[in-house]
């Protein structure tokens, strides 16, 4: 229920998040983010979806970036996308959680945030961020995903909606019970 209807003293900035099954570049908000590497070149999986939806001129453009960091982040312009912006994070590889992985993906979500903050957006979409082809845990990712976001969210009335777009069943059902835990614990 995400209105809120019947949830007693449940946090508003819980309600300004969303679970989607789909495809993120059909996300109709102010950016998208995509789960990059450090060329921003374009790639596989969610990366190269975004490529080819946005057009030619989105690889344009990443050229003149010059790439990125993992944990850091980039903004581009949305091009054909139905977003105005994406903005582009690198996430870690899994090397078993101990070179830093935990932190690196709170990175990603933190500076991701960051560039939606300073160009005063008011909706974002995320993907999972390092649990694709960069093989970050699922269950382990989530708990930052959600601790980043809703962190974010209390600090910052300015974003008033917050997707995660889970690109198939097995992600988006892990995102739908974590957020389920989270909303039972805020009463």
């Amino acid at each position: 229920d995400w209105s809120g209807n019947g949830i007693i003293g449940i946090q508003h900035y819980l309600k300004r998040i969303a679970l989607v099954k789909g495809d993120i570049t059909r996300q109709r908000v102010d950016a998208i983010v995509n789960a990059a590497n450090n060329s921003l070149l374009g790639g596989g999986g969610v990366d190269g979806a975004i490529h080819r939806a946005a057009g030619p001129e989105l690889l344009k453009e990443c050229r003149t970036i010059g790439g990125c960091p993992t944990g850091e982040a980039r903004i581009s312009l949305g091009y054909n996308l139905p977003a105005r912006y994406v903005i582009h994070t690198v996430g870690p590889i899994w090397r078993g959680g101990k070179s830093g992985e935990p932190e690196l993906l709170q990175s990603c979500y933190r500076n991701s945030l960051a560039i939606a903050e300073n160009h005063q957006l008011k909706s974002i979409a995320f993907p999972s961020i390092s649990t694709g082809v960069y093989g970050y845990p699922l269950k382990l990712a989530i708990p930052i995903a959600l601790k980043e976001i809703t962190e974010f969210l209390k600090r910052y009335p300015g974003l008033e909606r917050v997707i995660i777009v889970g690109f198939d069943s097995i992600v988006f059902d892990s995102y739908t019970q974590s957020l389920n835990v989270l909303k039972s614990g805020s009463r």
